[in-house]
């Protein structure tokens, strides 16, 4: 069953989302229900050139990323200390956010649109939400990451590349970094190839929940 929201800030159990982990359609995307969702692990994911309103999900299963497992490969160790980038924490938010909704704009099915830039940006500017930066030896932005950061978890939003590898340096330096912040979780909310080969596992919605609780 997916639920009809409405101009009331609630969600419903997440533990009813659908097997695909559907759980509610409508709302806004105003910072209030953005926080209240990922506290209890929900995301909106939809298509906005087809979907009028957002659709919100909560997954049974939790694709995640432990920052002190993170995998570097040996070609990954080997292209990091030959330090050809530089890293840096929202120096350019905006600029990310662009990147990653240019890169897939084109795209059958693309969920980045203006609704959700304007949404992650006021997110950001109010300190919910952050970015990672890589940039080249002529300061170019080469790639980089964003997602919302409550707490000891970092939910993952979107990544990019203009150069080979440089989201996973964005994530490598991403987790390391966390590491010594005291983070404990990276939600990538969906399994791909590339963050399963960095480190990225199931757990349990409650274990999950667990983790990003215990604040």
């Amino acid at each position: 069953m997916v639920f009809q929201l409405d101009d009331e800030l609630w969600f419903p159990n997440p533990t009813l989302a659908d097997e695909d982990g559907c759980l509610a359609i409508g709302g806004d995307l105003s910072v209030d229900r953005l926080l209240l969702a990922y506290q209890h692990g929900i995301f909106p994911w939809f298509s906005f050139r087809d979907q009028q309103e957002p659709v919100w999900y909560c997954p049974h299963q939790r694709f995640v990323i432990f920052p002190k497992e993170i995998h570097v490969s040996h070609s990954m160790r080997t292209l990091l200390n030959k330090n050809l980038y530089k890293f840096s924490i929202n120096r350019d938010f905006e600029h990310v956010i662009e990147q990653c909704s240019r890169l897939r704009i084109e795209e059958d099915g693309a969920w980045l649109g203006e609704d959700m830039i304007k949404a992650y940006t006021e997110l950001h500017r109010q300190g919910f939400a952050a970015s990672i930066e890589v940039w080249d030896q002529e300061e170019k932005l080469v790639g980089g990451l964003y997602g919302v950061n409550i707490g000891k978890a970092f939910f993952g939003e979107s990544m990019f590349s203009l150069v080979p590898n440089g989201s996973k340096m964005a994530l490598i330096f991403l987790a390391t970094t966390f590491v010594e912040m005291g983070g404990v979780l990276i939600d990538c909310q969906l399994e791909t190839a590339h963050l399963k080969s960095m480190g990225g596992r199931f757990i349990t919605y409650e274990e999950y929940m667990r983790l990003i609780s215990d604040q």
